[in-house]
């Protein structure tokens, strides 16, 4: 013990000062979204329309100020008030050809304002089929609310599939190198992969626009626990119904089905050819064994 703290009391406030800084850097990401639809807003009316649980008003103001976005124009906003316990993956997005599903996931946290109060969606979808195969609706931007329990729902969804090395390429969100979060990706040998810029993580982008534009806002939510039916509802529907010009005008489960049907045919394919070269070598050795037997037969005659 030093100072009068234990050396369990030091790891307790380092710990939850790591939390906070990840929380701090989700939340840059969602108030980069709102000065993009409202860029003269104050920092103050940010506070009371975002209502962050991790800190009071004068605390939001203060941090705002420390990361210069009491201006309109937001300069660096990704930058962390303090980078210790900061991590960052590497993109292994750059150069890689999608030729299968379960080889990228994106994700992306968004949020939702209904009856001036801002609530938090997360998304994971599978690039090669843009198949939403997680998300969460939450009051928060706690790990525990958002990533976590999507990134668990994705691999649920695709739990008869072995996941080792499938890519899970995200922005730079705290809740992606959450120690649990971590853990979870571990366990399955997922990759974690970061983008430094939006337009890098671009089809986990896309996907926030397309549910809440195309159905969200079409719907007549009056309270929490009706966003996340309607989001379960629009998910299966984009799922399920929307046609996409990528897929072949299918829709991302059919194209899915069709997919995993086409793979299927061609492993049985080869199994296939593999039996009959198997086959095929078996009689040819077998045939040679028998002329063998001839010829000694023949040797021991004479």
């Amino acid at each position: 013990m030093c100072i009068g703290i234990s050396k369990q009391g030091y790891h307790q406030w380092l710990e939850r000062r790591v939390k906070t800084q990840s929380e701090q850097k989700q939340l840059l990401l969602i108030i980069h979204q709102l000065r993009q639809q409202h860029p003269t807003m104050g920092c103050r009316d940010m506070y009371h329309k975002l209502k962050p649980i991790s800190m009071g008003r004068d605390a939001f103001e203060s941090f705002c100020r420390e990361e210069n976005l009491m201006v309109a124009r937001m300069k660096n906003w990704r930058r962390t008030t303090d980078s210790n316990g900061t991590t960052r993956f590497d993109n292994l997005m750059e150069s890689l050809q999608l030729t299968a599903i379960n080889q990228l996931w994106q994700s992306d946290i968004t949020y939702f304002e209904l009856n001036n109060k801002f609530y938090y969606i997360t998304f994971i979808i599978d690039a090669f089929s843009r198949r939403i195969v997680g998300h969460q609706c939450s009051k928060s931007l706690s790990t525990e609310t958002t990533t976590l329990p999507a990134l668990k729902m994705a691999i649920a969804l695709r739990s008869q599939n072995n996941l080792k090395g499938l890519i899970f390429h995200s922005d730079g969100g705290g809740q992606y190198y959450d120690k649990e979060f971590l853990k979870l990706t571990a366990q399955h040998q997922i990759n974690n992969s970061m983008c430094e810029y939006a337009w890098e993580n671009g089809k986990a982008e896309r996907i926030n626009g397309v549910i809440k534009n195309n159905y969200l806002i079409h719907r007549d939510i009056k309270h929490f626990e009706q966003l996340v039916k309607e989001v379960d509802r629009s998910v299966h529907l984009y799922n399920s119904d929307k046609p996409h010009i990528a897929l072949q005008r299918k829709a991302p489960i059919i194209f899915e089905n069709e997919y995993n049907c086409y793979a299927k045919k061609s492993e049985e394919e080869k199994g296939a050819h593999k039996a009959l070269f198997t086959s095929k070598e078996y009689n040819i050795q077998n045939n040679l064994n028998i002329k063998n037997k001839l010829q000694l037969k023949t040797v021991n005659v004479i």
